[in-house]
Protein backbone atom coordinates (compact mmCIF):
# COMPACT_ATOMS: atom_id res chain seq x y z
CA UNK A 1 0.00 0.00 0.00
CA UNK A 2 1.40 3.38 -0.93
CA UNK A 3 0.63 6.81 0.62
CA UNK A 4 1.65 10.11 0.42
CA UNK A 5 1.79 12.52 2.74
CA UNK A 6 2.23 15.82 1.78
CA UNK A 7 3.19 18.65 4.66
CA UNK A 8 4.62 22.22 4.48
CA UNK A 9 1.79 23.93 3.15
CA UNK A 10 0.28 27.62 4.87
CA UNK A 11 -0.13 31.18 4.51
CA UNK A 12 2.64 32.88 2.61
CA UNK A 13 3.05 36.85 1.61
CA UNK A 14 3.25 37.58 -1.39
CA UNK A 15 7.15 37.53 -2.77
CA UNK A 16 7.80 34.72 0.02
CA UNK A 17 9.08 31.39 0.37
CA UNK A 18 7.89 28.24 0.83
CA UNK A 19 8.77 24.76 0.85
CA UNK A 20 6.36 21.60 0.27
CA UNK A 21 7.22 17.99 1.49
CA UNK A 22 6.34 15.18 0.30
CA UNK A 23 6.72 11.56 2.56
CA UNK A 24 5.86 8.67 0.46
CA UNK A 25 5.79 5.21 2.28
CA UNK A 26 5.15 1.37 0.52
CA UNK A 27 6.56 2.31 -2.70
CA UNK A 28 8.91 5.21 -3.66
CA UNK A 29 10.25 3.73 -6.83
CA UNK A 30 9.25 6.25 -10.31
CA UNK A 31 8.91 9.55 -10.95
CA UNK A 32 6.98 11.75 -8.90
CA UNK A 33 4.61 15.19 -10.18
CA UNK A 34 3.33 18.21 -7.86
CA UNK A 35 -0.28 19.31 -9.22
CA UNK A 36 -2.18 22.50 -7.58
CA UNK A 37 -6.20 22.92 -7.64
CA UNK A 38 -7.08 26.53 -7.18
CA UNK A 39 -10.61 27.09 -6.21
CA UNK A 40 -13.12 26.85 -9.14
CA UNK A 41 -10.80 25.09 -11.51
CA UNK A 42 -9.47 22.12 -12.43
CA UNK A 43 -6.03 20.58 -11.27
CA UNK A 44 -3.08 21.10 -12.97
CA UNK A 45 0.82 20.17 -13.49
CA UNK A 46 3.17 22.17 -11.78
CA UNK A 47 6.18 20.65 -11.72
CA UNK A 48 7.84 16.86 -12.38
CA UNK A 49 10.91 14.62 -11.53
CA UNK A 50 12.56 11.53 -12.76
CA UNK A 51 13.60 8.90 -10.24
CA UNK A 52 17.18 9.49 -11.17
CA UNK A 53 16.79 13.01 -10.01
CA UNK A 54 18.46 14.07 -13.21
CA UNK A 55 15.36 15.30 -15.19
CA UNK A 56 12.81 17.80 -14.12
CA UNK A 57 9.81 19.80 -16.31
CA UNK A 58 8.12 23.01 -14.85
CA UNK A 59 4.74 24.79 -15.67
CA UNK A 60 5.52 27.90 -17.50
CA UNK A 61 3.53 29.77 -14.62
CA UNK A 62 6.31 28.36 -12.66
CA UNK A 63 9.65 28.13 -14.20
CA UNK A 64 12.26 30.46 -12.62
CA UNK A 65 10.56 30.17 -9.53
CA UNK A 66 9.37 26.92 -8.05
CA UNK A 67 11.91 23.87 -7.41
CA UNK A 68 11.50 20.42 -7.61
CA UNK A 69 13.97 18.03 -5.90
CA UNK A 70 13.91 14.62 -4.14
CA UNK A 71 15.76 12.40 -1.61
CA UNK A 72 15.32 9.13 -2.37
CA UNK A 73 17.26 8.19 0.83
CA UNK A 74 14.34 9.50 3.00
CA UNK A 75 11.80 8.79 -0.05
CA UNK A 76 10.29 12.18 0.07
CA UNK A 77 10.19 14.95 -2.70
CA UNK A 78 10.28 18.65 -2.41
CA UNK A 79 8.70 21.40 -4.25
CA UNK A 80 10.75 24.76 -3.33
CA UNK A 81 8.19 27.89 -4.35
CA UNK A 82 10.17 31.35 -4.45
CA UNK A 83 8.76 34.64 -5.34
CA UNK A 84 5.26 33.73 -4.69
CA UNK A 85 2.17 35.14 -6.02
CA UNK A 86 -1.39 35.18 -4.95
CA UNK A 87 -2.37 33.13 -8.21
CA UNK A 88 -0.26 30.74 -7.09
CA UNK A 89 -2.85 30.15 -3.95
CA UNK A 90 -4.32 26.55 -4.85
CA UNK A 91 -3.84 22.85 -2.55
CA UNK A 92 -1.03 21.48 -3.65
CA UNK A 93 -0.92 17.58 -4.38
CA UNK A 94 2.12 15.08 -4.57
CA UNK A 95 1.90 11.87 -6.90
CA UNK A 96 3.69 9.11 -8.10
CA UNK A 97 3.70 7.18 -11.33
CA UNK A 98 4.87 3.84 -12.05
CA UNK A 99 7.58 5.12 -14.70
CA UNK A 100 10.96 6.00 -14.60
CA UNK A 101 10.20 8.98 -16.85
CA UNK A 102 8.91 12.43 -16.22
CA UNK A 103 5.31 13.02 -16.52
CA UNK A 104 2.96 15.94 -16.91
CA UNK A 105 -0.47 14.48 -17.65
CA UNK A 106 -2.82 13.41 -14.09
CA UNK A 107 -4.07 10.16 -15.51
CA UNK A 108 -0.02 8.52 -15.87
CA UNK A 109 0.03 8.92 -12.19
CA UNK A 110 -1.53 6.17 -9.91
CA UNK A 111 -0.83 7.34 -6.78
CA UNK A 112 -1.99 10.66 -5.17
CA UNK A 113 -1.15 12.66 -1.70
CA UNK A 114 -4.13 14.44 0.62
CA UNK A 115 -2.93 17.80 -0.72
CA UNK A 116 -1.69 20.77 1.90
CA UNK A 117 -3.31 24.35 1.06
CA UNK A 118 -0.87 26.70 0.29
CA UNK A 119 -2.81 30.66 0.22
CA UNK A 120 -0.70 33.84 -0.78
CA UNK A 121 -1.58 37.11 0.79
CA UNK A 122 -1.69 40.12 -1.70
Amino acid sequence: QVQLVESGGGLVQAGGSLRLSCAASGRSFGSYGWFRQAPGKDREFVAAIRWSGVKSVYADSVKGRFTISRDNAKNTVYLEMNNVKPEDTAVYFCALTMTTEVRTIQSEYRYWGQGTQVTVSS
